[in-house]
């Protein structure tokens, strides 16, 4: 299914509905390329799983954890080298966990993902939009 957005209000609208089917164990794919939108949709994946503290692209840390109805494991693994690096930060604990796993750069660990994975791939169209493109989820 393919959805275009044209505001980051759409864009973070998005998110929050889709975390709003989300169930323990949830793993969200976020790929797309830098400034396409990705932090805005976690943002609006965050509200939408009842977190109210400001949400940032946990590019230094790697990862973070929000409490909201379920635990939210907020990933960025744009500084990660692969999957050998992100199995030696434990990483992989958490595509298995009772909370909801968001990893932007998925990329990066794709042959890692569970089969149950939702990805969301974000395009920046030439007239600003955003194309957002959603496999495994349910229309």
């Amino acid at each position: 299914m393919t959805v275009l957005t044209h505001s980051e209000e759409e864009t973070r609208n998005l998110g929050f509905e889709i975390a709003q089917t989300c169930k323990p164990g949830t793993v969200i794919s976020l790929t797309g390329s830098l400034g396409s939108g990705k932090t805005v949709f976690a943002k609006g994946f965050a509200t939408g799983l009842g977190i109210n503290e400001p949400i940032v692209s946990p590019t230094f840390t790697l990862i973070q954890e929000y409490e909201g109805r379920l635990p939210l494991y907020h990933m960025d693994l744009y500084r990660l080298s692969g999957s050998d690096e992100f199995e030696m930060i434990g990483g992989e604990e958490f595509l298995y966990g009772q909370g909801v796993t968001l990893i932007e750069w998925s990329e990066k660990i794709a042959e890692m993902l569970p089969d149950s994975t939702i990805y969301v791939h974000i395009n920046i169209m030439p007239n600003q939009d955003r194309e957002i493109t959603l496999r495994g989820i349910s229309e």
